[in-house]
């Protein structure tokens, strides 16, 4: 696993999303209003749309674009609708969000 700095948890503002560039993704990171980040790719699996700019309720992020409801831990979206984005490791050494792609994935993007 690679891991990369992304900041202060304070740099997060709590229930709203942050586009990080790693590796060529583009991946949405949510501080979630308990306390938790969780990282996801910045793009629904139904038109495209920016996740980052979703708004978050709980565990999860309604896309912008068409209200799709997707799960910020597991990455699914909620039925009826269909489809599922790529979620990423988060860890919060003390007080820095760090983000983690597997090395198999780093290697093919890099």
């Amino acid at each position: 696993m690679k891991r990369y700095r992304i900041g202060p948890i304070e740099s997060l503002p709590v229930q709203t999303g942050r586009v990080v560039y790693i590796e060529n993704r583009e991946i949405a990171v949510f501080r979630l209003s308990n306390g938790e980040v969780q990282a996801v790719e910045n793009r629904c699996p139904h038109k495209g749309g920016p996740l980052a700019e979703g708004i978050v309720s709980g565990n999860y992020v309604f896309c912008p674009l068409h209200d799709r409801k997707i799960n910020l831990k597991d990455g699914l979206v909620q039925k009826p609708d269909i489809g599922c984005v790529r979620t990423y490791p988060v860890e919060l050494i003390e007080g820095t969000v760090i983000l983690g792609i597997p090395v198999k994935e780093a290697a093919i993007s890099g």
